[in-house]
């Protein structure tokens, strides 16, 4: 047989354990959270909290906690007042609160009161657990390094499209009393919430494919002293600025404490306005260094004119003397001049008298004695031309025999019934060839019929 068993109802044991809880702890307690999930709903807050190991970050004890709307308005009112930034997820607490547990919807903790100031210690020690880390990177000051652009005009923003504080920059920027013109590009970004640091960081990324067309990045918000603040205390977003390539401007409006966004930018200024005066003030020092590098220029020019008028004046002044000086000066050289030439142009002519002179002379016999030589040349030519002249020859008893015009100095050269002509000293004679003598003797009968006198 079976034994009998005891079956309770669930409501039954829910009960029982509320009880036993309302009984062994009735009053409230300390608890210190991190806040996991975090809900609004028709004013009252749930919460999931949970306790990480300090060491892998798990979770390693999870409960739901409650705050109704009664204890809520105030405790949140309270919360923002003295941190400056409202609850959220990721935040450590420290909650007042009872257990308590309900038969249908179980155990949770229900609120009663928040510590703001344990909250502000945690975030001021892991705001400067990360400026420490900074500092030990070396680049807190990186962005501080980077000059600002004397003639700033380019920047591109950072803000949220919407914001007050986006419009009063561009007003103030745009609307100077000076009337210096800027170019402003918007790069939109969440700038409240959880998804401040992503946001922004995707918006300087895009602004650094670019880096060229801009000056400088300005990061403005609105929203007053109050606002969430805690997206710009993030180690991920001030190391991306810390790198950045382009000096970074802060204006998110906070009037109490500096961000870890403030301390790493380049100038950080309180508000988007005080923002957009610096950049006017940076040009209006350009401005006030040109003016004075002008009136440097015009008063060193004035000054040159001047020192060149007194030179000018004094140069008038001497110029006369100086005139008359030089004056005398080339008057007594010319007439040293024209001294030494009237005794030397005389002498210059006489010594060349002489000298044509004695060329004419020297001439005169070179060319008597020339001619005499060329004189007895010619007779000695015009003998050498007698003792060759043929007609001597011819005179002696010679003759000359041609043929064709040619002489005829070899009889085997001839052919039989050649004409030629033989010259005497009284006349020619024309004969045929009929017969060589194979010894090229003389031979009366060669010709004999056919001679035939030219002067007979």
């Amino acid at each position: 047989m079976p034994t009998q068993r005891t079956i309770l109802k669930l409501s039954d044991v829910n009960g029982f354990v509320r009880d036993l809880l309302d009984a062994e702890l009735p009053d409230d307690f300390w608890i210190e959270a991190e806040i996991a999930e975090m809900n609004e709903r028709g004013g009252h807050c749930y919460l999931t909290l949970v306790e990480k190991d300090e060491h892998s970050h798990t979770p390693i004890a999870r409960a739901g906690a409650r705050c109704w709307r009664s204890t809520w308005t105030m405790v949140r009112d309270h919360f923002l007042h003295v941190t400056g930034t409202p609850m959220r997820a990721g935040m450590k607490v420290l909650l007042l609160a009872h257990a308590q547990f309900h038969e249908a919807y179980g155990f949770s903790w229900i609120i009663t009161d928040i510590d703001p100031t344990y909250t502000l210690g945690d975030l001021a020690r892991r705001r400067k657990e990360i400026i420490a880390r900074l500092k030990a990177e070396g680049v807190i000051d990186l962005n501080k390094q980077l000059e600002l652009s004397p003639f700033a005009q380019r920047i591109a923003v950072v803000s949220s499209e919407t914001a007050a504080g986006y419009g009063d920059f561009v007003r103030q920027l745009h609307d100077n009393q000076h009337h210096f013109a800027f170019i402003t590009k918007l790069f939109p970004a969440i700038m409240q919430g959880e998804q401040v640091e992503t946001s922004i960081i995707r918006a300087l990324t895009a602004i650094c494919e670019n880096d060229d067309d801009y000056d400088a990045v300005v990061i403005i918000r609105g929203g007053g002293s109050t606002a969430d603040l805690s997206g710009f205390d993030t180690l991920r977003l001030a190391e991306h600025v810390a790198n950045f390539p382009l000096p970074v401007i802060t204006g998110i409006g906070h009037d109490r404490d500096e961000s870890v966004l403030d301390i790493i930018a380049h100038s950080s200024v309180k508000t988007p306005t005080a923002a957009a005066e610096l950049l006017i003030g940076n040009l209006l020092h350009t401005a006030g260094i040109i003016a004075e590098a002008e009136q440097t220029v015009v008063r060193c020019v004035k000054q040159r004119i001047e020192h060149e008028q007194l030179r000018m004046t004094h140069l008038v002044s001497t110029l006369p003397h100086i005139v008359r000086s030089m004056l005398q000066a080339h008057n007594n050289r010319l007439d040293r001049m024209t001294t030494r030439m009237a005794t030397a142009i005389p002498r210059h002519l006489y010594s060349q008298s002489e000298h044509l002179t004695e060329l004419n002379t020297r001439m005169s016999n070179t060319l008597h004695q020339h001619m005499q030589q060329q004189h007895h040349h010619l007779d000695m030519l015009a003998q050498q031309l007698q003792a060759l002249d043929p007609q001597r020859l011819l005179n002696r008893g010679y003759s000359i025999t041609t043929h064709n015009g040619h002489a005829v100095k070899d009889s085997t050269l001839l052919q039989h019934g050649d004409i030629i002509l033989t010259r005497t000293a009284k006349g020619t004679i024309t004969s045929v060839v009929n017969k060589k003598n194979r010894f090229d003797k003389p031979n009366r009968r060669q010709t004999e019929g056919n001679g035939t006198c030219s002067d007979c």
